[in-house]
């Protein structure tokens, strides 16, 4: 009897034990969401009063509204990637239009066939509207860093035509977003990177 009043004493504390524990384990949980949320609001106040410090220094200048906007562009982005047969067969399309946004020099020494060129430092909503004949049109992009320029001899016009960049600098990048930022949001970005000399790209100077 003793012993039996005993195990049922062991499982009733032993069962309290377990439910304080779960308590406690549950408890730790919400308060590290707590601290979380805290952070999560913490950091979006800090950037808020970053962007009116900003605004207020120069409001011609957003590099807050800039890191939201490639934020929001990052999904968009990611399908709108394509192959070079993909590429090429879009680009064949009426209404489609290819855009170079190098250095002038580089697009007169090579660049896709039948590829428009716009400066990419001479992005304004006036020069893009004069370039790009509506916010609905198809727009085809490419750079410098679609093309692997150093498996082609050196001294050749391929090699010139497109240096590398460093990769997260590479120009697709803030094309995308600024075309994105304009209100011109059918775009398409050739995803790899082809040997100049090896494609099926049709390349020509100016």
């Amino acid at each position: 009897m003793k012993q039996t009043v005993i195990i049922t004493i062991i499982l009733i504390f032993g069962g309290a034990v377990f439910t304080i524990g779960q308590l406690q384990a549950r408890e730790e949980v919400r308060e590290r969401a707590r601290i979380r949320e805290a952070g999560t609001y913490l950091a979006q106040q800090m950037r808020e009063l970053e962007t009116a410090r900003e605004r207020r220094d120069n409001p011609l200048i957003d590099y807050p509204g800039f890191i939201e906007l490639g934020e929001e562009v990052y999904a968009y982005r990611d399908k709108r990637r394509v192959s070079v047969d993909e590429f090429m067969r879009m680009a064949k399309d009426p209404g489609t239009i290819i855009l170079d946004t190098r250095s002038k020099a580089k697009y007169d020494m090579l660049h896709v066939a039948g590829a428009k060129h716009l400066n990419f430092s001479d992005f304004t909503a006036e020069s893009l509207a004069e370039v790009i004949p509506s916010k609905d049109t198809r727009i085809l992009i490419y750079c410098n860093n679609n093309f692997f320029a150093d498996q082609v001899p050196r001294g050749s016009v391929s090699r010139e035509a497109f240096p590398g960049k460093s990769a997260p600098l590479a120009l697709n990048i803030p094309t995308f977003i600024n075309l994105y930022g304009y209100g011109y949001q059918n775009i398409y970005e050739l995803k790899p990177a082809v040997n100049p000399q090896n494609t099926a790209l049709r390349l020509e100077a100016s």
